[in-house]
């Protein structure tokens, strides 16, 4: 008996944002394994590089481009360079995200709002419509979103940020319905509390931590390489049926 092909992504090339550390790192280098040509992306070309670098010494292929997805100049030079240089996409990741601000949502400052707007909601909107066009001319690919628990069960002090991730679920099948037509998938996932730099002021807070692991299930915290399995699967063609999902990988939070 073969193995199954479900899962390869040979000859596909896939964008993935906030690449350069946890959750991010952890998904671009599985669709390298699984035979993607993967561009690592985030804000800093420098960590960019170095994950590039370590799928290439894995026997992967990876080209990191730098991207500040909070910035509509730079997605749309970005877009550009894919277009020049890879005249396709078909894979992509919007997981670069940002949460400035922990306090109450009495307390939320202006800045932190556009800031945390300009990137979770906007960036992830334009990266998805300028993916979308390129997957358009070549018949298709898929779009995933990196969402949030919180964007069903808002977090303590994370108002704005919650806000946010509710807005990607629903831009999530906004792009899955008026999208399929054209042969692109539209999915999100929702990670549970996963230990990476981003939720460090969580993970690393006992009393906080504790307060989380008691609402979750299985007890524990997510490495960030959990996340990645998920991001496969609706990467490739074994979701093919499956557009406008939220996927809670959340160790049973929200059941």
């Amino acid at each position: 008996m073969s193995k199954t092909q479900l899962f390869d992504l040979d000859g596909k090339i896939a964008f993935v944002s906030g690449a350069s550390r946890g959750i991010g790192e952890a998904i671009a280098k599985l669709l390298a394994q699984q035979g993607a040509h993967v561009i690592v992306s985030s804000r800093k070309i420098d960590g960019c590089q170095h994950v590039a670098d370590a799928i290439i010494a894995d026997g992967g292929k990876a080209t990191a481009i730098a991207c500040h997805i909070g910035e509509m100049e730079q997605i749309q030079s970005t877009f550009a360079h894919i277009r020049e240089q890879f005249g396709r996409l078909d894979i992509l990741v919007n997981n670069a995200a940002t949460n400035p601000q922990f306090c109450n949502v009495l307390d939320t400052d202006l800045s932190a709002f556009q800031k945390t707007v300009d990137v979770n909601i906007r960036g992830y909107f334009f990266m998805s419509v300028e993916a979308g066009k390129l997957m358009r001319e070549h018949g298709g690919g898929s779009i995933i979103n990196v969402a949030s628990i919180n964007g069903i069960s808002p977090g303590v002090f994370q108002g704005i940020y919650s806000v946010t991730k509710a807005a990607v679920i629903n831009m999530t099948k906004v792009f899955a319905k008026e999208c399929a037509a054209f042969g692109i998938r539209c999915n999100a996932l929702l990670p549970g509390l996963t230990d990476t730099k981003f939720a460090s002021a969580l993970v690393k807070n006992d009393a906080i931590l504790n307060m989380a692991l008691a609402q979750i299930p299985l007890k524990r915290v997510a490495a960030p390489s959990e996340m990645a399995g998920a991001v496969l699967y609706l990467a490739s063609d074994a979701s093919s049926y499956t557009t406008g999902v939220a996927l809670n990988v959340d160790g049973g939070f929200l059941s």
